[in-house]
């Protein structure tokens, strides 16, 4: 099976230390997030657990206690954009960030790591041109270092709305200037553009639109074959493909504090509950809560075993 570790929060940037106490014990706790009460323990062993999915704005946290996860198959988004601290407040600088991915590149190996450029954002300070300007210097700085690099464009849900009044989606007519853009800069640098989320719209310029985190991407991370249990996929905006697995994040609990995160309410929560964080905890926030109902996670490894024969 897979774990997920980024769809509500950043694991690696603010909850290493954490998560490596959890491989260490061999069990999490995560809580419903619509319904608290209810918990699922989850076993962390690799007979059970294939690959462990990240997705982070931050790997450095995480590169000196690699070894921790030489068990499991990996594989890792990095999200890199050229934002200022008025987006982004609290990500590293973008040199940095692609820095380390590099270095992360080198540990797991290109089949395993992607570059995210996303959320696309179109305004008065960061122009069509200037997107396609900043690509390229980043796409030629990645080359090498991955084969894939997913784009968004940005989805003003009610809590970016909220957080972000400035924002804007982005024209039909900017989307494709952009995208066409970025799918020639990408082959020029041996990538492939895989936009999440935004249906077929790019797919007649070259663009691989059949999603971003599939069990195509998972197989060619772990060179195996994987029998995945027939279940629903993500359905954001009904348009996406992706095999996220289980998540053992928790939403309004990532420090980045970026103006367009739809998993974050408010600043003020975010801060709270990360003080309410505990290292030592099987729980990402806090600890056991009176009227909690857990349940054992049923859990198998999704890696075809069956011997094969190439005739």
């Amino acid at each position: 099976m897979i774990i997920q570790t980024g769809m509500r929060t950043d694991i690696p940037a603010f909850y290493s230390k954490w998560l490596l106490n959890r491989i260490s014990e061999g069990f999490v706790l995560v809580r419903n997030p619509y319904n608290p009460s209810q918990v699922t323990r989850y076993s962390l062993s690799p007979d059970v657990v294939d690959l462990i999915a990240f997705c982070t704005k931050n790997p450095a946290p995480m590169l000196n206690s690699m070894d921790a996860l030489k068990a499991y198959g990996q594989y890792w988004f990095v999200t890199i954009t050229p934002y200022g601290k008025d987006i982004e407040p609290n990500v590293p600088d973008a040199e940095i960030v692609m820095d380390d991915f590099i270095k992360l590149s080198d540990i797991v190996g290109v089949d395993c790591v992607g570059w995210r450029y996303d959320p696309i954002i179109v305004d008065d300070n960061h122009s069509v041109e200037w997107h396609i300007s900043e690509f390229e210097h980043m796409a030629k700085k990645l080359a090498g270092y991955t084969k894939t690099c997913v784009i968004s464009f940005i989805d003003i849900y009610k809590k970016v709305e909220r957080n972000f009044p400035q924002a804007r989606e982005v024209s039909r007519k900017d989307r494709i200037t952009i995208g066409k853009a970025f799918i020639s800069i990408a082959e020029k640098y041996g990538m492939i553009i895989r936009p999440c989320a935004e249906g077929n719209e790019l797919a007649a310029y070259g663009a691989d639109c059949s999603g971003c985190m599939t069990v195509k991407t998972f197989e060619t991370a772990l060179h195996e074959r994987l029998i995945v249990p027939k279940r629903k996929t993500n359905q954001r905006n009904g348009e996406c493909a992706c095999l996220l697995g289980v998540d053992i994040g928790a939403y309004d609990t990532c420090g980045h504090l970026c103006k367009y995160c739809y998993a974050n309410t408010d600043a003020t929560r975010v801060m709270a509950n990360m003080r309410w964080h505990d290292s030592k905890s099987a729980f990402l926030l806090g600890g056991p809560q009176p009227g909690d109902v857990i349940h054992e996670a049923v859990q198998k490894s999704w890696i075809d075993r069956q011997m094969r024969f190439e005739l």
